[in-house]
């Protein structure tokens, strides 16, 4: 399949882009907090486990701690992720393509969702597939 180059205005990319490069900011702190980035894969983050002292009480609220941060550190990276990707899309001229069907994604779903990378209809077709 070709690519198609974005049927949208300068304007609406450049404000989108400013958009998720905001976004990608507060995701990557978010993800400083209580992670570290792993020096051997780009994109990847590793929760740290935390050190509140010796006692017990102490060491089971690092447990707690970690364990709840786990699975946020993964979800934290999937949208950092997804962000990374749609800037790509915007730097080669190609935002806002469906990357199923080649369709324009619809301006209100992008407007809603940048980073979206399909429109409604393979969005749905993809999701009554799982």
């Amino acid at each position: 399949m070709t690519k198609t180059k974005s049927p949208f205005s300068q304007e609406f990319v450049n404000k989108i882009k400013t958009q998720l490069l905001e976004e990608k900011e507060k995701l990557e702190k978010e993800l400083n907090k209580f992670t570290k980035k792993n020096p051997d894969v780009a994109g990847d983050f590793d929760t740290t486990f935390p050190d509140y002292g010796d006692k017990d009480d102490e060491n089971a609220a690092e447990v707690a701690d970690y364990i709840a941060n786990k699975p946020l550190e993964e979800s934290l990276e999937k949208t950092l992720r997804d962000i990374n990707k749609t800037l790509e899309r915007v730097d080669k001229g190609e935002y806002g393509i469906c990357k199923y069907c080649g369709k324009p994604i619809e301006e209100k779903r992008l407007e809603i969702r940048p980073a979206s990378s399909a429109c409604i209809e393979c969005k749905k077709t993809i999701t009554q597939e799982i």
